[in-house]
């Protein structure tokens, strides 16, 4: 901090590509167990210093529902990103992973969010997290609330975010942030054609 860096910007420039590296590495089977729970700690303890210096901001009048993978990496990805949704002025509320769909809805339905952000996801998340997106707009449940998905899985694999019917996908922290201001009206265009078709019928 003695740069003049603030601590937004060491998350997203400096922790989050840590954090990438580290999971990539374990993955990967470059790096320990034992390795990978340090540095995961270490971060952890880096990312929770940043968090009681970010600068608040004039709250948006927007809320976001944030769910994450169920393992400590992907836990500390959702951490991190819904610290810097608050910060940025967004009403957060945040469930950490392991939260089964029919739980899910319940929060949905009794916190109404505009956003539903499903970050840093693993690989065997993704049938769920459709199954999921399938049964919201099967029922229309919350035709104004937004579908967000991103990090994890969704970043090694390309166009799994339009195909599971996410109305849009962010790579990392800054990315989401931006996404969140550009792309607030996006909308999965399957299902918007199909939303389209049984209003006409």
């Amino acid at each position: 901090y003695s740069s003049g860096a603030s601590a937004e910007t060491l998350a997203k420039e400096v922790f989050w590509p840590l954090l990438e590296m580290t999971s990539t590495l374990f993955r990967k089977d470059q790096m320990t167990t034992l390795a990978h729970q340090y540095s995961t700690r270490m971060l952890r303890m880096f990312v929770d210093q940043a968090q009681e210096r970010y600068e608040e901001k004039a709250l948006r009048g927007r809320s976001i529902c944030v769910f994450c993978g169920p393992n400590e990496t992907e836990e500390l990805a959702g951490q991190m990103v819904a610290d810097l949704l608050e910060a940025d002025a967004y009403e957060v509320t945040f469930a950490g992973g392991g939260v089964a769909n029919d739980d899910i809805s319940e929060e949905l339905a009794a916190r109404q969010p505009d956003v539903l952000l499903m970050f840093a996801s693993s690989a065997k998340d993704a049938p769920m997290i459709r199954e999921l997106i399938d049964s919201i707009r099967e029922k229309n449940a919350h035709p104004a609330m937004q579908i967000v998905v991103g990090g994890g899985i969704f970043n090694r694999a390309p166009g799994l975010d339009e195909e599971i019917g996410a109305d849009t996908s962010a790579k990392g922290p800054a990315d989401l942030l931006k996404t969140l201001l550009t792309q607030k009206n996006v909308r999965n265009e399957r299902w918007a054609k199909k939303l389209r078709v049984r209003a006409a019928a």
